[in-house]
């Protein structure tokens, strides 16, 4: 998966414990986050699909759309991320356009392994 390290040196970032959620599936988002040191796994249904280290980003959909949060996100050990709001999201966009595009990046990643999962590729 693309990483993208444009929040490495963020002044935002926050530790969180290991097993601390960063969101629950099913609740409202209106944040993502940038993993900039540890691990998150995401889970669906208790299941882990995805982990992710240093450069990874998760949540951006609930900047997209309106949808409840479709998995869980927990600190997998100690790590540091950086929660970025919608505000702060399309200052990004406008300011760093191959932002967007990285963004859109992960997201493709994400659709094509959840599609090759569902057909059991």
């Amino acid at each position: 998966m693309a990483e993208i390290n444009l929040f490495k040196s963020s002044p935002d970032a926050v530790d969180i414990e290991p097993g601390e959620a960063l969101f629950s599936e099913g609740e409202a988002g209106d944040v993502m986050y940038a993993v900039i040191e540890g691990q998150v796994e995401v889970t669906i249904d208790g299941k882990v699909i995805e982990e992710l280290g240093p450069g990874n980003i998760l949540g951006e959909l609930a900047l997209i759309d309106a949808s409840p949060r479709a998995a869980t996100a927990r600190a997998a050990v100690a790590s540091r991320v950086v929660r970025i709001d919608k505000k702060h999201f399309m200052f990004l966009v406008q300011e760093h356009p191959t932002f967007a595009l990285q963004v859109m990046a992960v997201m493709a990643d994400r659709l094509r392994h959840a599609n090759e999962a569902r057909s059991g590729g």
